[in-house]
């Protein structure tokens, strides 16, 4: 009965190590894929994120902005009608004024 046990302890302690070399190897493999992957996006040229989002407030910015100068555009453009169609009421206005006959004194 003692070499059935001594039996399974070898294996155990065989399995024992070999889980902790596959252990290993997977932290090895891991750390070398990861390293492949780094130097495929710095070859790529990527945008690093925290640039990425620094363009995106501009980004965003810029369209509240042109927003902003599109509805003030309007309320002049509205102004400016509004100031033209007195213009042209009061140049009629005169311009019938001239037009009337005199009255006979």
């Amino acid at each position: 009965m003692q070499t059935q046990n001594r039996i399974l302890d070898d294996l155990a302690k065989v399995a024992s190590s070999a889980m902790g070399a596959a252990a290993g190897m997977r932290g090895e493999v891991e750390a070398r894929i990861r390293e492949q992957f780094e130097r495929i996006i710095s070859q790529m040229d990527v945008v690093p994120r925290e640039e990425f989002d620094v363009m995106k407030a501009v980004a965003v910015k810029a369209r509240e902005e042109s927003e902003d100068l599109a509805e003030k555009v309007a309320t002049l453009e509205a102004r400016l009608d509004k100031l033209e169609g007195a213009s042209k009421a009061k140049t009629r206005t005169s311009a019938a004024k001239k037009a009337a006959p005199k009255k006979a004194e």
